[in-house]
């Protein structure tokens, strides 16, 4: 009997070729003009398999990631625990049950409501990614900023409370938004987060929003309830 011999490719052994891309190894030192604070952090230097469509058309991989970090957090929280009052919200007049059922209408119009945004922000605390919300007054804070010592100290702050992979309030962004981020931030402006705050808004639209809407703490409202967090 003749021996026949295989002479095909060699499949690449797990933990070589496959592996590669699997990690955060990429470290990006941002270090900005007049002295400030340096921010380090790790990020992949590959970009992850796109999905098959466009982000800002289904946002499906920032979901994924967004449901498994609240999904972490909520093991680290007891539910049991009661909600303490919102600090820093934002002042604003009590709203009229007509108003408040204009926010189904449109995300737009919840979202340039300050009442509207402060409950908003209260069931996106009870889903813990109240962070989104606070990441995106944030980035609408520093675009009214002029002052560019003041720009670069708030673009600082912003990435090291919601950008950075260390700190605890991190919000979900797609890795090439986050090189983007890393590139600006070596001359900060006020618009260095406009990427990252599109991602944002889209995915509370696409993924909070639908369930506000269906939500107790909405519901309520349209029934002439009074949860809106400050009055003035």
């Amino acid at each position: 009997m003749t021996e026949v011999l295989y002479t095909g490719p060699i499949p690449a052994e797990r933990g070589g070729e496959l592996a590669m891309g699997g990690g955060r190894s990429e470290t990006s030192a941002l270090s900005g003009t007049g002295g400030g604070r340096g921010v380090t952090t790790t990020q992949n230097s590959q970009r992850p398999n796109a999905c098959c469509f466009c982000w800002c058309c289904c946002c499906s991989c920032s979901w994924n990631e967004e449901e498994r970090r609240r999904r972490r957090r909520r093991k680290r929280i007891s539910q049991d625990t009661k909600m303490d009052a919102i600090p820093n919200c934002e002042a604003c007049t009590k709203p009229s049950v007509e108003e408040i059922r204009l926010w189904s209408q449109s995300f737009e119009k919840l979202m340039r409501n300050p009442a509207g945004r402060n409950v908003f922000r209260e069931f996106l605390r009870t889903e813990y990614s109240e962070e989104n919300m606070l990441f995106w007054l944030a980035c609408e804070d520093l675009k009214q900023e002029i002052n560019k010592s003041a720009v670069e100290e708030k673009a600082r702050s912003i990435y090291e409370d919601y950008i950075s992979i260390l700190s605890p309030k991190e919000v979900s962004l797609d890795a090439w938004v986050r090189e983007v981020i890393n590139r600006k931030m070596q001359e900060p402006t006020p618009h260095t987060f406009e990427d990252a705050q599109l991602q944002i808004y889209t995915l509370m639209h696409r993924d909070s929003y639908p369930r506000f809407l269906s939500s107790n703490i909405y519901k309520s409202l349209t029934h002439g309830g009074s949860r809106t967090s400050s009055e003035s």
